[in-house]
């Protein structure tokens, strides 16, 4: 490679670099601020991409959650803890309202199933780094999404017995008293 290759190569790589320290971009690529994404909710006529849209929402809030409580501002987390319970409970009413049969037509509620699972996972996961006496609004939200996961997944698989929640007792099968598997 002669003098002129190397000297091309240097240029290319200046501005290969000065394009991507110094030009502006996205602020996270892939996060909108809460701002981009309200204005989103209020510009989107489809009910499901709208609740796509909140269930991002809902998850900048979570964050906006945990940031709160990891710095000791217990409640302020609290109340951003309702917003976010908000949002998640408007994402799945969005896909309620939408007249779509979740078992036919998943999309949506597949993704809602996904990020309450997720967010029950996380808010488990917070209530362990706080105070005993801080976690009742963490427990309890994480109830209230699990008791929403439920009626997701019965409504994506609709015929089955609705799932229980973890620690709680299996349901009793009754058969009749002449069969082998009868309770006695």
């Amino acid at each position: 490679m002669g003098m002129v290759g190397r000297r091309w190569i240097l240029i290319l790589g200046g501005w290969l670099v000065f394009g991507i320290l110094v030009l502006p971009g996205p602020p996270v690529r892939g996060r909108e601020t809460e701002e981009q994404l309200l204005r989103r909710i209020q510009s989107e006529q489809n009910p499901v991409k709208k609740a796509k849209v909140e269930i991002k929402l809902a998850s900048l809030r979570l964050t906006q959650v945990q940031d709160a409580y990891s710095q000791g501002h217990i409640e302020a987390g609290a109340k951003l803890l309702g917003t976010f319970v908000d949002t998640m409970k408007t994402s799945w009413k969005l896909l309620q309202d939408s007249g779509r049969k979740a078992s036919k037509q998943p999309e949506g509620f597949r993704e809602l199933e996904i990020a309450l699972r997720e967010n029950v996972r996380l808010l488990q996961d917070l209530g362990r780094t706080v105070s005993y006496f801080d976690r009742p609004p963490l427990v309890n939200a994480a109830q209230e999404l699990e008791q929403m996961r439920g009626e997701v997944i019965h409504a994506l698989f609709p015929g089955g017995n609705p799932r229980t929640l973890k620690g709680s007792a299996p349901p009793q099968t009754v058969t009749s008293p002449g069969s082998p598997t009868g309770v006695r």
